[in-house]
């Protein structure tokens, strides 16, 4: 039986019992696809087949279209599955226009898609609020559809998600900066569900089945792209990676009672700095980025007080740490440092080495704790 098939992330999707669902990428992603084929052909594929990054291709209906001669707009109901997301059901929709040979593909913001007013972001200001997986995703969709049919694949995509300014008042985008709406998000294309008490255990039969696996290093990931980071960084096979998602505690407190040589985590540096500064739930509902704390260990690490008050008021913990980049402080290596010691304190003398790795949203390692 294949590793896929026991443990790792896929296994853990399949034991909770949970329904996935699709991001406002992917829904984002197939509508462009339908509005792009319509305005080349005159007709939308309904329903509208695309490939998301882990080569799945799910299949969406429309549930809005409109074709004239200058531009066609194509709408997808978002199906967030069994997660209790804020957007689950919100349309979202995608209007393509053609654009001169050589205009490329440009994204803009319309009705309920917000846009990016403070640095900090994977974006710059005063871009749309669409990330840069999702970007990639249509652009390549609006490439298989312009070599299809013969068109030069310049276009602009205007995205829209109806009611999103009010839909986004529940989410962070207004203290982030991100005003107007939502934003479209995604780095897999893919919901994954997380109920606290079914994905805890789901973490669980995932350590039992390295354990079981003789996997003797297993690592702790909050999620897809810090998978593949620490896939990369050492070689671990499927069945020794544990999707830990928000549940830090969890992981650490299961491997105290059932030990493996060596424990890595893995995560993005601002999610990463909330185990730094202590806790073990890191979603944002339960805990959020600590910028005081962030200020503390910058000046730890050489940053004088000028720095540290800057860092104090960043909006978010990207922008602390490049901040504290751009100064040559190593704030990235001092929060993976924090956590790592974090992580040994809940272990609480488990014969289990650890090491922490921040990674940055593209992947990137950002900071990293020496193994203790």
């Amino acid at each position: 039986m294949s590793s896929e098939a026991t443990g790792g992330r896929s296994a853990q999707l399949k034991h909770t019992g949970l329904r996935p669902g699709w991001t406002t990428g992917a829904c984002a992603t197939a509508a462009t696809t339908a509005a792009y084929t319509a305005l080349l052909t005159g007709r939308f594929p309904d329903p509208v087949t695309v490939t998301l990054p882990k080569g799945q291709t799910p299949s969406f209906a429309l549930a809005v279209e409109e074709l004239t001669g200058s531009y066609a707009m194509a709408g997808i109901v978002k199906d967030a599955g069994d997660d209790p997301d804020v957007t689950h059901g919100a349309l979202v929709r995608a209007t393509v226009r053609r654009l001169p040979a050589g205009g490329g593909v440009v994204f803009r913001a319309g009705p309920g898609v917000g846009t990016v007013t403070r640095p900090g972001l994977p974006l710059p200001v005063g871009e749309p609020a669409v990330n840069p997986v999702p970007r990639r995703m249509m652009r390549d969709h609006v490439a298989r559809v312009a070599e299809r049919y013969g068109d030069t694949g310049d276009v602009e995509i205007t995205l829209g998600v109806d009611h999103g300014e009010e839909i986004a008042r529940s989410t962070w985008n207004p203290r982030l900066g991100i005003l107007g709406g939502l934003s479209i998000l995604g780095t897999t294309g893919v919901v994954v569900p997380y109920s606290c008490s079914a994905w805890i255990d789901s973490i669980r039969r995932g350590v039992d089945v390295a354990r079981a696996a003789g996997r003797t290093h297993v690592a702790g990931c909050t999620g897809s792209t810090s998978e593949r980071s620490v896939v990369a960084e050492y070689g671990l096979p499927e069945d020794a990676l544990l999707d830990m998602g928000d549940f830090a505690g969890a992981v650490l407190k299961y491997v105290r009672r059932h030990p493996v040589d060596r424990l890595t985590v893995c995560g993005g540096f601002a999610k990463l700095s909330k185990l730094a500064a202590g806790h073990l739930d890191l979603h944002s509902a339960r805990s959020q980025v600590d910028r005081g704390f962030l200020a503390r260990l910058a000046r730890r690490g050489g940053a004088d007080e000028a720095l540290a008050a800057r860092v104090a008021e960043a909006e978010t913990g990207l922008a602390a740490f490049r901040l504290c980049r751009a100064a040559g402080v190593p704030l990235g290596d001092l929060v993976a440092t924090a956590a790592r010691d974090e992580a040994l304190a809940v272990l609480r003398g488990a014969p289990v080495a650890v090491d922490v790795i921040c990674v940055d949203r593209a992947g990137a390692v950002v900071g990293r704790s020496a193994v203790a």
